[in-house]
Formats: structure tokens, C-alpha cells, sequence
């Protein structure tokens, strides 16, 4: 079996820690129940009892005096939930890990400040894992390689690219943790706008802003978290603004879908938040949406910020920035197609399509519905169509 993979609590998106902090501050009693899924055909299920044994490993881990050092000179991170987080480590008795006919089964089930941290590094090692065992003997060199041929595109195209804003997101499905550090590096020395990523332990040892603010489950578990279902949005909205009033505000919008996100997306909601994210859906359509919602609303949307950050590539990111730059703030959150596309006569390895998503808040069912078919996520169908119904959703 690998050494141990996860050798950090910070080798985690930041939004985790963001929004386990809200967690503590608001919902500390709150339960949970996430689940894995593999949106493609991958039979993982032959990797469950080295993913168990990296699990294991992790309750080791806990924050070192120079890891609570540097959060605590982070302006936003509040002294109790830093303390309690320093006495904080993983449990593994949270997790079940099955092969069931090839299939890896994986169900969290717990407080929700103790089940939040576990999906990014969970993700991140089963993507580790799995690209060990498929192609062994490729990854830094080889990935640097092909990061040099990646950015040609940036010299082939005549554009002003000064306003293209370039953040890491790969740590959940990276190749491995070496080749996400490696090409953070590179691109921190040899791309003028790159200066961020999401993984907390890299921003500590590059010296690089950590950037992420909420995720789906955010918003997924405020629909049984909110007094009324109709005001679930509203409700994840404003708890975020009573938390970071003047940090991390970037909102994700197609928990729902956008248009649902719009209609609750009030003048003191958007005036309040610096931009929002897009993660699902054509990113033309929703990025016109977004403007035209700003301006119906009296806002000048020069003044707001786009982050785009779904299965990007830079040919995919630079046709995005072209077409919207001048008109707002922009940033391209770029995962998988950095840490992980690396070339090999062995075996693919573009990032495997895995996530990890709430499926019940408080022992009720909660839904991610989104702006891509098969990206809904919820086990009750019926309460897909009580959400559908509640927000005119369609389809």
C-alpha cells in the first residue's frame, strides 16, 4: 500500500475550511449523510481497501503550530473556531467503504462540522490511488511537459490577456499531490496572472491566496435549514453575509439553477456579494444572465466578478475571456485539465468524474439540481419534484 497521501489538514479546497467555519459558528449540531458517485463508468470498487486504509491514516493528521500561525493572521478566521479546529482530526468511523460488484460505495454520516472536511481529500486520494496503479510511471516531469505545450495557446492568440485571472482548482482530482505543487510552482513563476489557488496547503507553502468561498452543500443543506423551502436560498445567502460581511463573496448559483438563484437574488443580495461562481450550464448563457440581472438592477457589472470554473481547459477559458472581457470582472477557476491531463501510452489520465455530495441534511432528503442534465444528485425523487415545483424548475 502508499505511504500516506494526505499529510496535511490543509491540503484541502479552502472553501471547506470557509465554510466549516460557518458551520461551527451556526449549525455546530447539524447531522449529515454524503455520498460518492462516479459519473462515469469506472469500476473503482477494487481500490476500496486502499482508499480505507488512507482514511485511516488521516486521523493522525492535526494542524501544526506554523499551519494555526498562518490561518490566524488570516483577517475573516475567527480565534474559537481556530482553537477548536486545532484539536480537531479526522474520524474515520464516519466512513463506509464498500466494493459492492465493482462499484465503490462510500457513505459519510455525522455532524456536518465534522463531515465537511472529508471530501476533498477523500476525492484527492482515490484520484491518487487510482492513477498509481493505472499509470505508475509518469507524473512531475511528464506533467510539466505538458503544462509547457498548454500555455503555447497564450502565444498563438493576439489578445490582451492582462484581465484573464488564471486560479488552481485541482487538488480534488489531481494526479497527485506532487504534480499539483509542481505545476502551481510553474505557473506561479511563469504566468503574470496567476498569483491563487484553492488548496490551503499550497497558498502556505507558495505564498499564494487561497480563494473559495461556498459549495453546493452550502446551499443544499439550507433547504431544510430554512424555516420555508421557497426562502432556502435567501436564507444560505444571508447566513454567508452574517459570517464573512466583508470577505469571501463570490456566490455559487445552480444549486438550483441560475434562474431560480436570480429570482431570490435581490439589489442588497447582489450588492452585497463581489461576484458570483459558475459551475454548471452553457457559461455564455449564464454569464449574460448575470450581467443582464446586474444592469435590470441598477448595478454597473464592471464592478461585479465572474468566476468560471466548470471542466475548463484554456481554449474553453480564453473563448469565455474573449467574449466577456471589458464587460466585468473575470477569474477561471481551472481544475482537472492542470493536475491532472498528463499524456501516457499507458492509460488515460484525464481526472476521473467523482464527486462527493450531500444527499440529507437532518435526516431529510436535500437535491443539487444545476444547470447540466445528469449533474442532479438527491436519493427521493419526490423531493426533487417538491424543489422543482417550488422554484419553477423545468427540466
Amino acid at each position: 500500500m502508499l505511504p500516506a497521501i494526505i499529510t496535511s489538514i490543509l491540503d484541502t479546497d479552502a472553501y471547506k475550511l470557509h465554510m466549516q467555519q460557518a458551520v461551527f459558528h451556526h449549525y455546530p449540531d447539524v447531522t449529515v449523510n454524503a455520498q460518492f458517485r462516479c459519473r462515469s463508468d469506472d469500476l473503482l470498487g477494487q481500490y476500496a481497501d486502499e482508499i480505507a486504509h488512507q482514511v485511516k491514516l488521516m486521523e493522525s493528521l492535526a494542524l501544526t503550530e506554523d499551519e494555526f500561525a498562518y490561518l490566524s493572521h488570516i483577517s475573516f478566521f475567527k480565534a474559537d473556531y481556530l482553537n477548536w479546529l486545532k484539536n480537531w482530526h479526522f474520524n474515520s468511523q464516519l466512513l463506509t467503504i464498500k466494493n459492492e460488484d465493482g462499484q465503490l460505495v462510500i457513505q459519510i454520516e455525522g455532524k456536518w462540522v465534522d463531515v465537511i472536511l472529508w471530501e476533498v481529500p477523500l476525492l484527492a486520494v482515490i484520484s491518487e490511488i487510482v492513477h498509481k496503479d493505472r499509470s505508475p510511471n509518469i507524473g512531475v516531469d511528464q506533467a510539466l511537459v505538458r503544462l509547457k505545450d498548454k500555455l503555447a495557446i497564450f502565444d498563438t492568440n493576439d489578445i490582451d490577456i492582462s484581465g484573464f485571472n488564471l486560479m488552481d482548482f485541482g487538488t480534488r482530482r489531481r494526479y497527485s499531490f506532487a504534480v499539483q505543487e509542481a505545476v502551481v510552482s510553474y505557473l506561479q513563476n511563469h504566468f503574470t496572472n496567476f498569483n491563487s489557488t484553492s488548496n490551503y496547503l499550497l497558498a502556505y507553502r507558495l505564498g499564494l491566496t487561497p480563494v473559495g468561498t461556498q459549495a453546493h452543500e452550502w446551499f443544499q443543506a439550507h433547504q431544510r435549514l430554512s424555516t420555508n423551502l421557497q426562502d432556502c436560498q435567501k436564507t444560505a445567502l444571508q447566513v454567508w453575509l452574517d459570517e464573512y460581511p466583508h470577505d469571501l463573496g463570490v456566490a455559487l448559483t445552480d444549486c438550483i439553477t441560475m434562474d431560480a438563484f436570480l429570482r431570490d437574488f435581490d439589489y442588497y443580495l447582489a450588492s452585497h456579494y463581489q461576484g458570483l461562481r459558475h459551475d454548471s450550464g452553457d457559461p455564455i448563457e449564464w454569464g449574460e444572465k448575470a450581467i443582464r440581472h446586474y444592469q435590470q438592477l441598477g448595478i454597473d457589472p464592471k464592478t461585479k466578478l465572474l468566476v468560471f470554473s466548470d471542466s475548463l481547459n484554456f481554449d474553453k477559458a480564453l473563448k469565455i475571456y474573449q467574449y466577456f472581457n471589458n464587460r466585468v470582472k473575470l477569474s477561471f477557476g481551472i481544475g482537472g485539465f492542470l493536475a491532472c491531463d498528463i499524456p501516457s501510452t499507458e492509460f488515460n489520465t484525464k481526472s476521473l468524474n467523482i464527486v462527493l455530495k450531500l444527499t440529507e441534511c437532518n435526516n431529510q432528503p436535500v437535491a443539487k439540481l444545476s444547470d447540466s442534465p445528469g449533474k442532479t444528485i438527491s436519493k427521493d425523487l419526490a423531493f426533487i419534484d417538491e424543489l422543482k415545483r417550488t422554484f419553477k424548475v423545468n427540466h
